[in-house]
Formats: structure tokens, sequence, C-alpha cells
């Protein structure tokens, strides 16, 4: 039998941010399998996009191990890690961090600028094939992304984060402006699209709704400890 790695692992992973009312993050222990999708829910302020922010490599853990794809991050120097995330992650942001003068297709291949290997993964037409899938209109791809809707703009980052097939797509609250009847076809597009590429996903939400559409449902609380201190 194979085994197989998991695609995300956290060990023992200890973070605070500096300051005087400091808030802290603990996780012993939480992986993420190859082609698995997994929703962790939590409150406004509990911590989740702290997380995010460690697994991505914006910040660097205080202890313990984060490794993606087989790779610890807290082995990487930042400009390391900045690359290894552009090769290695599609990050599905909140504000979704469009450029709003670049076209629609000059958003989506922004990140093949700063990972070669990921760029030679994607496939000839592949903005083109990632628009059609998402439901875009067809000539959009020479639209700048300050004129789009804001659930065209969502589909634009969605796309940006697919492209080059990375192995792990990190979501923050990507559906928390969307109504419901939206949102129900905003996540049947992003699954049909990570089920085609073979990613695993992480998505992190407070609605517990979600749930349903996941391989496996994590509260934060259940494998993270907080800490905050007082001015």
């Amino acid at each position: 039998m194979t085994i197989v790695d998991p695609v995300l692992t956290l060990e023992d992973v200890r973070f605070r941010w500096p300051g005087r009312a400091s808030f802290g993050l603990s996780v012993p222990g939480f992986r993420v399998e190859q082609g698995e999708s997994v929703l962790l829910l939590g409150e406004s302020g509990s911590g989740k996009s702290t997380l995010l922010s460690l697994i991505c490599g914006i910040v660097t853990a205080d202890g313990g191990r984060i490794t993606v794809g087989g790779t610890d991050l807290s082995a990487l120097r930042a400009g390391a890690r900045d690359r290894f995330r552009a090769e290695r992650i599609g990050v599905i942001f909140q504000q979704f961090n469009l450029l709003p003068y670049a076209s629609v297709s000059d958003n989506i291949l922004l990140p093949l600028q700063f990972a070669p290997e990921r760029r030679s993964r994607a496939a000839a037409g592949e903005v083109a094939t990632l628009c059609s899938a998402l439901g875009l209109p067809d000539g959009i791809a020479g639209t700048s992304a300050g004129r789009l809707s804001v659930g065209q703009q969502q589909r634009v980052a969605v796309a940006r984060a697919l492209i080059g097939q990375p192995s792990l797509i990190v979501a923050d609250e990507p559906t928390s402006a969307l109504d419901a009847a939206t949102q129900t076809t905003f996540l049947g597009l992003l699954f049909d699209r990570i089920a085609a590429a073979g990613s695993s996903l992480l998505m992190v939400s407070h609605d517990e709704r979600l749930g349903a559409r996941f391989d496996r449902v994590v509260h934060l609380s259940n494998i993270a400890r907080t800490e905050r201190m007082a001015a």
C-alpha cells in the first residue's frame, strides 16, 4: 500500500503577536490530507486569520513545525517562504485583493510571475478555461478588474488561486458577502474546479451552514488554544 503524506501538517505550533495587548495562538496538532476539503469554523477574533497567515508563511511561528507538501516553513528565510507560497499555495482573500486597473487575465496570471514551477504547470489557454468553468462571460479576460461586479471579482480571485494547480488552496471567508443562492452557486463552481485540479482546500468561516459541502468540519476551538494579554 502506498502511503500518501498529508498536504499540510501543524505540530506544536505556537505564535504570539508582539505588543503589550497581544494575542497568542497555539495548535498542538492539525493536518489536511491530499485532495481533502476542510472547513475551519470560528467566530470573529478567534484566530482564524492568524492561523492562515502562519500556514501561508506570511508570519512565522515562535515554535513548532508547519509543513506544506513536505517542506518545513520554519526552515525557509522570508524570501524563500514568499516564493514557496507562490509555488505551492493558492490563496483566496476575503477582500479578493485584485489589482483594479489590471485586466482580468493579468490578475489571474499574477501568481505565476513569482512561481516558475507553477507557471510550467499552467496549461495553454488556462485563463480562458478557468473563466468559462467559473461562469464568467466570454471575452472578460481583457476587462479591468475594477469594472467587475463583486461576484465576478470573487470568481476572478478563485481563478487566480487555482491557476497552475497548486496543491493547497486556502480561502479566508470567501462567501461572507454572498446571499444564500449566490453562495450555493459559488461553492459548486469552486468545488468543481478544485476536484478537477486535485487540490486540497482549507476554508475558514464562521458559517456552520457551509459544512455539508466539505469532507470534514473542524472547530478552531477544538484544535487551538488562544490567549489574550490585556494592555
